[in-house]
């Protein structure tokens, strides 16, 4: 099962109030395989490489619609969530890497929140694709 992980620094990117996950622009943005994440010091866009590209993919990846943040008391657990990201009718050589991030539009400003391992390679061709976000969302707090 493919879960997303969050990047570390988007802790402190929280903590600076750089990110506002409900009212804010949240992306989804797709990477090839060469793309290798650090959760460890990857704080901002202007970290990430490899971004993929071809018909129907727009650079910067796609706006999340429906963000939800929700508590759940048995668990103690937060989780942001949203509608699962789909691309209609396109054509990308390779994708491994769906990335998150609030989008300020800078990208040495626009802070990451988590990245999904796909497992395999993805080569859409003239056709839709979307990424299934786990019932984890795309990043889960818990408080213990």
């Amino acid at each position: 099962m493919t879960i997303a992980k969050m990047y570390g620094p988007a802790l402190q990117s929280l903590s600076a109030a750089e990110i506002n996950f409900t009212g804010g622009t949240v992306r989804c943005m797709l990477c090839s395989a060469s793309y290798v994440p650090d959760q460890d010091t990857h704080r901002y866009k202007s970290s990430i490489t490899n971004e993929v590209s071809g018909s129907g993919y727009t650079a910067r990846g796609a706006a999340l619609a429906g963000k939800t943040v929700t508590y759940n008391t048995t668990t103690n657990t937060t989780t942001w969530d949203a509608n699962d990201p789909t691309w209609a009718t396109t054509t990308i050589t390779q994708i491994r890497f769906a990335v998150f991030y609030l989008d300020t539009t800078v990208d040495a400003t626009s802070p990451l929140i988590s990245y999904m391992d796909l497992e395999s390679n993805y080569a859409p061709a003239a056709q839709s694709f979307t990424i299934t976000l786990p019932g984890t969302g795309i990043c889960t707090f818990t408080v213990s």
